[in-house]
């Protein structure tokens, strides 16, 4: 498996973001566009619990995506992959379901795709949340110097799943998190507004 080398900077301000991204020549390598997920494990939650691992399937906008992923730890070199582009997003569903998983959680993003000196950006927006940004780098020095150059703290940088930036303004586990079967642009959740930290 693939090691993903990313660090998410949380709480960003894009507008300010993306004129740095253009003072230093990045390149805009795809606008902002809805992005789908569908999560998938086994009905007795085999991967999660043996692994912390998963198997999603994404509507990227311009491709489809089918991943496995790990999360070993939450570091810098922690999670594994392994990523296949696919023609179809209703088929990859078939056949993981064919094949005995079920669907976790449903989840929808917004994000604008970058690439600076080799390195993707990717400012993402989730519900409920504030918009942060990633990093992806072949290497950890790659990684280093563009997030200085973004002015990017990387003592600030979080790592690992999207966990991390929910639990970033909420009061809820990993687990809770994980197990959110719905996450959509629509108005916060009752019981997780009520766990909004102050």
């Amino acid at each position: 498996m693939q090691t993903e080398i990313e660090a998410k900077f949380l709480n960003i301000d894009f507008a300010k973001l993306r004129s740095k991204l253009k003072v230093l020549n990045a390149k805009l390598v795809k606008s902002e566009r809805l992005m789908k997920r569908k999560n998938f494990d086994f009905p007795d939650h085999q991967l999660e619990r043996q692994v912390a691992g998963w198997v999603r399937v994404r509507d990227e906008g311009n491709k489809i995506t089918l991943t496995y992923k790990q999360l070993n730890d939450r570091s810098l070199h922690g999670t594994k992959e392994v990523n296949l582009t696919i023609d179809s997003f209703n088929s990859a569903e078939e056949f993981l379901k064919a094949l005995g998983l079920k669907e976790t959680s449903y989840q929808e993003t917004k994000r604008e795709s970058w690439i600076l000196d080799d390195v993707e950006i990717e400012l993402d927006e989730w519900p409920w949340i504030p918009p942060f940004v990633e990093l992806e780098a072949k290497n950890e020095a790659a990684l280093k110097k563009v997030a200085a150059k973004l002015d990017l703290d990387f003592s600030k940088a979080v790592h690992g799943s999207v966990e991390v930036a929910y639990q970033a303004v909420y009061d809820l586990t990993e687990e809770e998190v994980d197990h959110m079967s719905k996450i959509t642009f629509t108005a916060t959740p009752k019981w997780i507004e009520e766990r909004r930290k102050i």
